[in-house]
């Protein structure tokens, strides 16, 4: 007889409420967290241990290579989960721009980071372009810009490893950094598989206690390791190591929130395992080159 509450509301509000109430909470995957973190360890140790074992000249080819196989993860992870145009045009281009960087870090006399944002320009340019020959591409080329950008800059910014490995205090550098970020990104997803709370969205499978101490305890590793090495006190290391492992942690779960705005667009569903790899590797694409702007201009 009496009209209900849902009857007399607006119409908006009405709608509002149906859409609040259809948001599903993903759940956490205990075991898949701790996969994760695994796999974020593995690229630690090889990134890490790689560094110290390449010497100069031609030492430092083996070293280059462990750099090229993270690259080819990278460029596999982050194509197959943002799929640009024309993607397997793009993949192959950053391939090349990978082996490029890598040459162009390892050949010159003297240690420079400038041929590496040349391979990047030329590598974005090339993949933009061939974007651009069928039609179906050219579409989305325009809205896929920055995608694709970042997938090249990426991919390059692996190399900027080697280029640190030959300043004075870049081997340290590195072993400070990427185990920092290491940590980091370990300590993270296992606090994930143990307690995700709070929740940082409801969409996102993360919680803010991993992100906070995983950064505190990548922070607190690098002091560490600062004790025991020449040319670090304690408190640079802990710096470094902070700025290393805070920027790692923070482009892992920016890995999360895109997925999950891809997955609440409608856009179909990545390859499983190349999803789960995207967050780790932009972690470390992230942590490398900010591990060499630390180098030469705090640490020197």
């Amino acid at each position: 007889m009496f009209p209900s509450a849902s009857d007399t509301a607006p119409r908006g509000v009405a709608e509002d409420e149906d859409e609040f109430e259809e948001v599903e909470v993903v759940p956490v995957r205990p075991i898949l967290s701790v996969a994760i973190a695994g796999f974020a360890a593995l690229l630690a140790v090889g990134l890490v241990f790689g560094a110290q074992t390449a010497g100069p000249g031609s030492a430092r080819v083996p070293y280059a290579i462990v750099i090229f196989g993270v690259q080819l993860l990278f460029v596999l992870a982050w194509t197959m989960a943002i799929r640009p145009p024309a993607l397997p045009a793009v993949a192959g281009v950053c391939a090349v721009a990978a082996l490029l960087a890598d040459v162009a870090a390892v050949r010159p006399q003297s240690a420079t980071i400038v041929p590496l944002l040349y391979v990047s320009i030329g590598g974005f340019a090339v993949a933009v372009l061939s974007q651009f020959i069928r039609d179906v591409d050219r579409v989305r080329a325009k809205d896929s810009l920055s995608s694709t950008l970042l997938i090249v800059v990426g991919v390059v910014s692996f190399a900027s490893l080697i280029v640190l490995g030959r300043e004075p205090l870049g081997t340290q550098t590195i072993f400070v950094c990427l185990a920092a970020t290491g940590i980091s990104l370990i300590v993270a997803r296992l606090t994930d598989a143990v307690l995700a709370w709070p929740r940082l969205a409801p969409q996102v499978p993360r919680g803010a206690a991993g992100v906070v101490f995983g950064a505190m305890a990548g922070t607190l590793t690098a002091a560490v390791i600062g004790s025991f090495l020449v040319g670090f006190t304690p408190t640079s290391a802990a710096i470094a190591g902070l700025v290393a492992a805070g920027l790692g942690a923070l482009a892992d779960l920016a890995v999360g929130y895109a997925e999950a705005g891809r997955q609440m667009a409608g856009e179909p569903p990545t390859m499983w395992i190349a999803r789960h790899m995207q967050g780790p590797l932009g972690g470390f694409a992230l942590a490398a080159p900010a591990a060499y702007t630390m180098c030469v201009l705090f640490l020197n």
